[in-house]
C-alpha cells in the first residue's frame, strides 16, 4: 500500500528470515562469525540460542549463503521428525539418493558421502532449527551421528538453533554425552535502543530509503519499549506506524505513529506473540 508512496523496492518490515535485511548487532556479529568458525574448522557440535524472533534463522540462513563452495548443507526446519525421517531429510537435502527405509542403510550411505567430501577436501554442515523441540529419541540419534569422525576430524558439523528452552534441554543429566561435545556456544539477546534505531534504519535503506524515511527519537524509543528489542516485534510495530505515517502523507514516522500501531496490535502485543 506505501510503497509507492515512500518510494521503496520491497517491504521494509517484513517478519521473515530474509538474509539481506540482517542487521549486525555486537551479539548477532559474534553469533555470525562463531557460527563460521565454528564449520570451518570443524568443531562438531554448534549451539545458537535466542528468544523468539530474535534474528536465529536469519542468521543461518545468512551463515549458509557465505558458506565456501566446498561445504555442503543441510537446514532442517521441522524437528518434529522421526530418528529415521531425520536422517532421511539430511541426505535428501544433502541430494543423496535416500532410497527405502532401513535407517542403518542410511545412516552407511551418509558415513560413505562424509568420508568423501573429507577425502576431497570438503565439508559437511547441517543446521536444525528449532532445536528445543527435538524430542528424546531425537536428541540420542544427533548425538550418534556426531560419531561420525576419524581421529582426526569431526566429518559433520551440527549447529542446534533453538529458543531459550534448548539449553535447559541439554542441561539436564541424560544429555550431558551431547552437552559435552558442545563446542561453541552462541547466544543472542534483545537489541539495545541505540541498535534498535539502528535497526529500523538498516531495514528502511535495504528496502530503498535512501534516508527519505525518518523515525523521531521518541518513536524509536516506544518501538523499542514495546517491542522488547526483539526484531521480529519491532517489525511488527513499525510497518503499521509506517502505514499510520503513510495515512498521514509523511515521511517521519512520529511517537503518535507508533501509538495507533500499539493499539492495533495490542491483543497481539499483550500476548507476547509478535
Amino acid at each position: 500500500m506505501y510503497l509507492d508512496y515512500f518510494q521503496l523496492n520491497e517491504f521494509p518490515f517484513n517478519v521473515t528470515p530474509d538474509p539481506r535485511f540482517l542487521y549486525f548487532s555486537d551479539r548477532h556479529q559474534e553469533a555470525y562469525d562463531s557460527l563460521l568458525y565454528g564449520i570451518e574448522h570443524r568443531k562438531g557440535f554448534i549451539v545458537l540460542t535466542g528468544e523468539v524472533g530474535c534474528g536465529k534463522t536469519t542468521i543461518c540462513r545468512s551463515v549458509l549463503n557465505q558458506l565456501p563452495t566446498n561445504t555442503h548443507s543441510a537446514l532442517i526446519l521441522n524437528p518434529s521428525l522421526t530418528p529415521s525421517q531425520l536422517i532421511r531429510s539430511i541426505l535428501i537435502d544433502l541430494g543423496l539418493d535416500a532410497k527405502g527405509q532401513d535407517k542403518l542403510v542410511h545412516i552407511a550411505l551418509l558415513n560413505e558421502f562424509l568420508l568423501d567430501c573429507l577425502n576431497k577436501n570438503e565439508n559437511v554442515c547441517i543446521i536444525i532449527d528449532e532445536s528445543q523441540n527435538l524430542d528424546a529419541d531425537l536428541m540420542e540419534q544427533i548425538r550418534m551421528l556426531s560419531n561420525l569422525e576419524t581421529d582426526q576430524h569431526k566429518l559433520m558439523q551440527i549447529i542446534l538453533s533453538g529458543q531459550p528452552e534448548l539449553k535447559e534441554r541439554l542441561a539436564m543429566p541424560e544429555l550431558r554425552q551431547l552437552r559435552q561435545r558442545v563446542m561453541v556456544h552462541c547466544d543472542l539477546s534483545s537489541l539495545s535502543t541505540v541498535e534498535t534505531a539502528l535497526y529500523i534504519q538498516h531495514r528502511l535503506n535495504v528496502a530503498g530509503a535512501n534516508g527519505r524515511i525518518r523515525f523521531r527519537p521518541m518513536a524509536v524509543e516506544r518501538v523499542h519499549e514495546h517491542g522488547a528489542g526483539i526484531p521480529r516485534q519491532i517489525n511488527t510495530i513499525c510497518d503499521r506506524a509506517l502505514l499510520s505515517a503513510y495515512v498521514r502523507k509523511d515521511f517521519e514516522v512520529t511517537d503518535t505513529d507508533v501509538q495507533n500501531a500499539l493499539k492495533e496490535l495490542a491483543s497481539v502485543i499483550h500476548g507476547s506473540s509478535i
